[in-house]
């Protein structure tokens, strides 16, 4: 048996709400791994155990735990449902043998499976799904596989056939062996005969299964065509084979919180999931070499410090070696937060590597003198949401700055931003959760509050009229004195030119070395205008002036060009400018007119739609929006799709507010200036 075979990774990932944390739990007890399962509402599970997940009862960060069943080491991710928390998900996925797709017997919310399986595919990675809360639902089981069909671009292969459904849930008909099962509450299924109004339901679902799996075996097909019955094990082959080749999505039901289906899912996971050495070759990753691992997330603990989740692609890991230059604090296996000392782990693992300190979520390491190759990485999702945060209490600035450079390395999708025009410190993220949940740990962790509000918005001021004007500066005092003349013609330029000076001053009304001094006092008194913000594309003209043999200086043209400013610009019309952001929205066609909508009550321009390339049943929307109205633009449109929406943006252009709207803002910023 090569290196690490007798190890499966595999990530629970799902839309929030679905039982992830409840199917590990589950697992995790039907292997014996534990003697009693927690429950989410009691706060007592394995996964979810930091404050934030425990107080929102939903999972926030990934947790791993390791279970062993028949000689085989499955370590399990579970991973965040929730879309703002998707960066810890894309992360953890990329050191995973299989990802198991939690789902409800919902048709409404199957839709918000669409962004999750793009990912999958788009980076080849092998999955199944497990369909939840059977109990529940009275949904025919035909129809949430044609739900499934509509999301999926990889073929849906159906393993159980479900008997009943909702509170009359019997159990389930294996299609590869034909057997019906019934659930038992504290136990495995009891095997039952195959009732016989399921019997033409099963033959049509199973024939539709072997007729998928033949697309990708000749020998299967040849079968079916002559109507010869496929042995067991050559369909058990195909379903094995396809999977590791992410062709087919193979399909389990069960209700995971009474533990029905989580032992037939077990059995599925050790003799299906594809072994690590497969994934490792599908990644290019020889297996021979120095040792390789992958960083897949990073935590800080209170009393253990930084600890990295690491995928072991090829090797050994041992503690004291080095890895990136840096020096393996301890190997460990993890059940939750509880970490169990191993001392060293092969190839195929996933484990805990302690106190690597410049170790960064994605980053790839190798020892000695050879030089990582490059690996598939979670593109940092970009930012959709921000708050302009401060630190309540002033003593805790420089705490404040080394908490947020953890709260980054824990979670990259988390993004800190200075604002020196602004005066403002952002934290950028996925959406007003993800950064609630980001200052609850900071609070938590590291005991800093933080005050946070919506960001201020750059905006500027320009001018729609020429005019002259004269400023002169004079003060005279023991010894030299400061004289400055200045005559300047201000006029607006097309937007998006800037700033423009121009010296047209002859017979040298102003001498030459003073020059200089006149473009730098506008330059500086144009940070702020008659409004308040910054002034752009406008052109000074100096084209006559004075000045004194002995009292004349740089200071002195400064200051008389910045009284002539604070005379003449209030006479050009000054107008509020706002920025205008070139926005594109992603969502399912269904929900596209109401995010035109939207877009509408946001004060934007639509550009227009079109179909959404690479994602059927999904449309682009190109649009323009002022960057005032986009603070909760992504709460707005997650609550619209089903929580299936996002964007891109870029700064486009500037344009000018509309009259009533820029005196309120005007309004507000003098407001907030004089309460400074």
């Amino acid at each position: 048996m090569e290196a690490g075979e007798n190890k499966r990774n595999i990530a629970l990932v799902g839309p929030n709400g679905a039982g992830k944390t409840t199917l590990l739990e589950s697992l995790l007890f039907v292997s014996g791994t534990i003697p009693r399962k927690g429950r989410v509402m009691d706060r007592n599970t394995i996964g979810d155990a930091s404050p934030e997940a425990r107080e929102r009862q939903m999972s926030t960060e990934v947790t791993a735990a390791t279970l062993v069943s028949r000689g085989i080491e499955i370590t399990l991710l579970d991973c965040p449902g929730s879309v703002e928390f998707a960066q810890e998900t894309r992360a953890a996925l990329m050191g995973v043998d299989l990802a198991l797709v939690v789902v409800e017997p919902l048709l409404e919310r199957m839709i918000a499976l669409a962004p999750l399986l793009h990912f999958l595919d788009s980076h080849a990675i092998p999955h199944m799904v497990f369909i939840n809360k059977m109990d529940r639902s009275e949904v025919r089981f035909r129809d949430l596989l044609d739900a499934l069909r509509k999301v999926s671009a990889r073929p849906i292969v159906p393993h159980q056939y479900a008997i009943g459904r909702g509170e009359s849930l019997v159990g389930y008909i294996d299609l590869v062996t034909e057997q019906a099962y019934a659930y038992k509450k504290g136990g495995p299924s009891d095997r039952i005969p195959l009732p016989e109004e399921y019997r033409e339901r099963e033959q049509a679902a199973r024939r539709a299964m072997l007729e998928t799996l033949a697309d990708f075996d000749d020998d299967l097909l040849e079968k079916l065509l002559e109507d010869s019955e496929p042995p067991t094990e050559q369909i058990m082959e195909d379903l094995r084979k396809t999977l590791k080749a992410d062709q087919v999505v193979p399909v389990f039901m069960g209700v995971a919180e009474q533990d029905m289906g989580s032992r037939r899912l077990l059995e599925a996971l050790l003799a299906e999931t594809p072994p690590p050495s497969a994934r490792a070759a599908a990644l290019g990753i020889a297996p021979d070499g120095p040792p390789l691992v992958q960083v897949l997330k990073n935590w800080y603990l209170p009393h253990t410090g930084k600890l990295s989740l690491v995928r072991v692609w090829r090797g050994t890991v041992e503690e004291g070696m080095q890895l990136g230059g840096m020096r393996v604090g301890g190997v460990y296996k993890l059940l939750g937060q509880q970490m169990e000392p191993l001392g060293r782990a092969g190839a195929g693992s996933v484990v805990a590597l302690a106190r690597m300190e410049e170790a960064r979520t994605g980053q790839v390491l190798t020892n000695g003198a050879h030089s990582a190759p490059t690996l598939p990485t979670a593109a940092p999702l970009p930012p959709l949401f921000a708050y302009a945060i401060t630190a309540a209490n002033r003593n805790d600035e420089v705490k404040l700055s080394s908490a947020l450079f953890k709260l980054t390395d824990e979670d990259p999708s988390l993004r800190v931003e200075q604002d020196p025009e602004m005066h403002q410190t952002l934290l950028w993220g996925q959406g007003e959760m993800h950064l609630k949940v980001a200052l609850d740990r900071m609070r938590n962790k590291y005991k800093i509050d933080v005050e946070a509000r919506p960001p201020r918005t750059p905006y500027r001021e320009t001018i729609r009229k020429s005019a002259h004007a004269h400023g002169r500066h004079k003060k005279q005092t023991g010894g030299h004195g400061q004289f400055g003349d200045v005559k300047i013609h201000i006029e607006p330029l097309p937007r998006g030119a800037g700033f423009r000076f121009e010296n047209k001053v002859v017979g040298g009304a102003v001498p030459k070395q003073f020059i200089p001094a006149v473009e730098e006092g506008a330059k500086e008194y144009l940070q702020k205008g008659p409004l308040g913000f910054p002034v752009v594309d406008i052109a000074i003209t100096l084209y006559d002036g004075q000045y004194h043999s002995v009292d004349s200086n740089e200071l002195s043209f400064k200051l008389a060009t910045a009284l002539a400013l604070k005379d003449g610009l209030p006479k050009c019309q000054p107008i509020l400018l706002e920025p205008i952001l070139a926005v594109t929205i992603s969502v399912p066609s269904e929900y596209t007119s109401k995010a035109l909508q939207l877009v509408t009550q946001k004060r934007g321009q639509i550009l227009g739609y079109e179909g959404k390339e690479g994602w059927p049943g999904w449309d682009a929307i190109r649009a323009h929006i002022p960057q005032g109205e986009m603070h909760d633009l992504i709460v707005q449109l997650r609550s619209l799709s089903q929580g299936t929406g996002f964007f891109e943006w870029t700064f486009d252009h500037l344009q000018e507010v509309p009259d009533r709207l820029a005196q309120a803002i005007v309004e507000k910023h003098r407001e907030e200036a004089a309460a400074h």
